[in-house]
Order: structure tokens, then C-alpha cells, then sequence
């Protein structure tokens, strides 16, 4: 059988051939004038993702390294923060917090459903030398959407820094930093930005970048002190991702281009025809509080996950992430970033459908892709 790889898993993501022709341009030296006006128009550009007026930082990493970045950065040894545990990457702020020496203190939310802003104030009266908040924007290991907004004005009154890891979210949702008071939003390359994994970043509030110049911690490539001398001179504090950074700079400009507003509705538009279509499926969504960038289907109980990504995989060339942690063979995911159109959606499904069909499970042909036709064709009434 002839195969075409299709990929719906939350990161790496499909992207856009001009990005990726963006990458193969013959590489600029990156302490050269010309090199610095290419960092000045992406510096700017991301501004206007991040909705701040801020300076955005970049690095050679995965999301995760400006995860640490940010902990390194902002707390010293011995100080609490607050972590908000409700999957995977909610465990991964603890394990970044414990590393660095800090004192974490873990609220734990049920996997499948958001935080809720009374608890988090409620943990702060109870610890009052806490220093920060740690969450996720969207937890992609459940698909949880978490309050950030209410977070932030509950940051604000406490005086605590609420620092935000939006790497599958800036972008695909309203995350406005200055408006909403955001102190800290990380972000990756292989996400809404539709790269190539590699990049990671990083806005900061000025109330935060006061500790920054405050913090005696140890540390050395991902210290934002040198970052933004260099910044300030147009350049880098070491060697950057360069060709990563000319992929940057196209997947920017078709950001700008489209516009913000349009954005989001995109992904409005690609989740809600995706969640339409699983419901109508008989199927659950894991999650209480869907987020626009991936939905995550719960199973049914005689599907094993691992075997259903496997055939979809290996006979069709679908590739959909599996579960992650306690909800590894419970679940798949499908993501909604990245280079994708509605009719990725159909696809998607249209997979789901005869995978749990080969698998045995009695599900009615046709009855998911329908229902997301059916819901794409009237959001595009109301666009008209």
C-alpha cells in the first residue's frame, strides 16, 4: 500500500513547507550585521504572539529548557512555590523546582480537570512565604485548559510571581500577557508555531525581571543576565539556532499575517468539529475543561491504546499520541496545531473510526466524520 504520513500528535507538529524551505536557505553567520536585523524582526514579531511589550528570550532547547530557565531565573534554594499537579508536565514544574533546591508545595488536581482559582488562594494563605505559582496554561498530557486569568489576579493581590508554561497553548488561545498580568510565559518551537522542535522561549514581567537581577543562583547558559546584554547589543549570548530561527521568522510572518483573532478561531474551529465528532462516536472526552490545541479521546475499555496507534501507525500512516503516565493505553490524542486544515479533522477521525472498527469495537462507520462535516459547514455560515 502506498503510504503518506499524517501526523496528529501534540509535538513534533505538520509544518509548512515554506517553513521548512525557510531553514534550508544557506546558513547566515550569526554575528553579522545582517544576521542581527533577521533577530530584530523575529524579536518583535514575537511581542506580538506573547501580546507584551516585554522583551521574548530565546534558546537552543526543547520546552522544558526554558521551563528551567525560568525556575533558575526566578527562585534561589530554599524558596517555596506553589505547583500545580494535575499531569505530567504539572509534575515536571516539581521536578525542575526540586532540582534547583526550591521547596515545592503540590496541589494536586484529578487528572481531567482544572485547577480551581478558590484552591489555589486557599494554598496561599496557608503558605505565605510561597514565592510563585507554577501551572500549565493546558496541560497536554490531559488536555486541561487551567484558569490563568483568575490565576494571575490571585498573583497579583497575594504579590506572588505566576509563572506559566504556555507551550501548547500561546498562540492557539487569548494568552495576552501585559493585559492579564502574567509574570512568566514559556513556549516551544513544535507547538502552534508549527516548527521543527528546537527552540524554546521565554517573556517575563517587569516585576519579575527584578528577581532575576536580584537571584545570586547558579547558573550559566540560561541565564537571562547575559541574554539581555546581548539582546541589547542585537545579538546572541551564544550560538543560536540559526536555521531554526529562519524557519522562526516565516512561521511569524504567516502568524502576523492571518492575525491573532483569526488564529484562535482556527483552532476553535478544528476542536470543536473534532469533539463533535468523537461525541457522536458514542466516545468520551477525558477532559472537563477541553482546550482548543488537542483533543484526547478516552477509550473504550476493551481498546487497548497502544494497539489501536500501532495499527494506525504501521497500516495507514496515522500517527496519534498515545496516553501519558496513568493514562498511557486509556487514551489518544489528537492534536490541532501545527500546518493543519479542517479536513485534517476528517481525517483524523475517519481513522479513529475504522482503527477501533479493525480493533473489533462496534463503532457506526461515517457517524464521527459526519458530525464534524456537519459542524465545520455551519461554523463557516456564521465566518460568511
Amino acid at each position: 500500500m502506498l503510504r503518506k504520513w499524517h501526523l496528529f500528535t501534540p509535538g513534533p507538529v505538520p509544518v509548512h513547507p515554506k517553513v521548512l524551505l525557510a531553514g534550508a536557505e544557506p546558513t547566515p553567520h550569526h554575528r553579522l550585521p545582517e544576521f542581527s536585523a533577521i533577530l530584530n524582526q523575529i524579536r518583535e514579531d514575537l511581542k506580538y504572539l506573547f501580546q507584551t511589550a516585554r522583551p521574548v528570550f530565546f534558546f537552543a532547547s526543547s520546552g522544558t529548557g526554558a521551563m528551567e530557565a525560568a525556575v533558575a531565573n526566578l527562585f534561589s534554594p530554599g524558596e517555596k512555590v506553589l505547583v500545580v499537579r494535575g499531569g505530567k508536565f504539572g509534575e515536571r514544574w516539581g521536578e525542575i523546582a526540586e532540582a534547583y533546591g526550591l521547596s515545592p508545595v503540590y496541589l494536586d488536581v484529578e487528572w481531567g480537570e482544572a485547577v480551581q482559582p478558590e484552591a489555589v488562594g486557599e494554598a496561599l494563605k496557608r503558605y505565605p512565604e510561597v514565592k510563585g505559582i507554577l501551572v500549565q496554561a493546558h496541560e497536554t498530557s490531559t488536555g486541561v485548559k487551567h484558569p490563568v486569568r483568575e490565576l494571575a489576579e490571585i498573583a497579583r493581590k497575594e504579590e506572588v510571581l505566576l509563572v506559566v508554561d504556555a507551550i501548547s497553548a500561546l498562540g492557539v488561545y487569548p494568552l495576552p500577557m501585559d493585559e492579564w498580568g502574567l509574570d512568566a510565559v514559556v513556549a516551544g518551537s513544535q507547538k502552534s508555531l508549527a516548527l521543527p522542535p528546537g527552540l524554546s522561549f521565554l517573556a517575563l514581567s517587569e516585576r519579575a525581571w527584578k528577581r532575576v537581577e536580584g537571584r545570586a543562583n547558579v547558573r550559566y547558559y540560561f541565564d537571562l543576565r547575559r541574554e539581555w546584554k546581548a539582546y541589547q547589543k542585537e545579538t546572541t549570548a551564544y550560538t543560536p539556532a540559526v536555521s531554526l530561527l529562519l524557519s522562526l521568522r516565516e512561521s511569524l510572518k504567516h502568524i502576523r499575517e492571518t492575525g491573532l483573532e483569526r488564529l484562535f478561531a482556527h483552532y476553535s474551529l478544528l476542536s470543536g468539529a473534532c469533539r463533535a465528532g468523537v461525541e457522536a462516536l458514542g466516545l468520551r472526552l477525558f477532559s472537563k475543561a477541553p482546550c482548543e490545541a488537542l483533543t484526547i479521546v478516552e477509550l473504550p475499555s476493551e481498546v487497548e491504546g497502544g494497539q489501536l496507534t500501532k495499527l494506525l501507525r504501521e497500516k495507514y500512516g496515522v500517527i496519534l499520541a498515545g496516553g501519558q503516565g496513568k493514562l498511557k493505553g486509556r487514551v489518544v490524542r489528537i492534536t490541532h496545531m501545527g500546518s493543519q486544515t479542517p479536513l485534517e479533522v476528517v481525517l483524523a477521525l475517519s481513522a479513529l473510526e475504522i482503527g477501533l472498527s479493525e480493533l473489533g469495537y462496534p463503532v457506526k462507520m461515517g457517524a464521527g466524520v459526519t458530525q464534524a462535516l456537519e459542524y465545520i459547514k455551519e461554523k463557516a455560515k456564521e465566518e460568511i
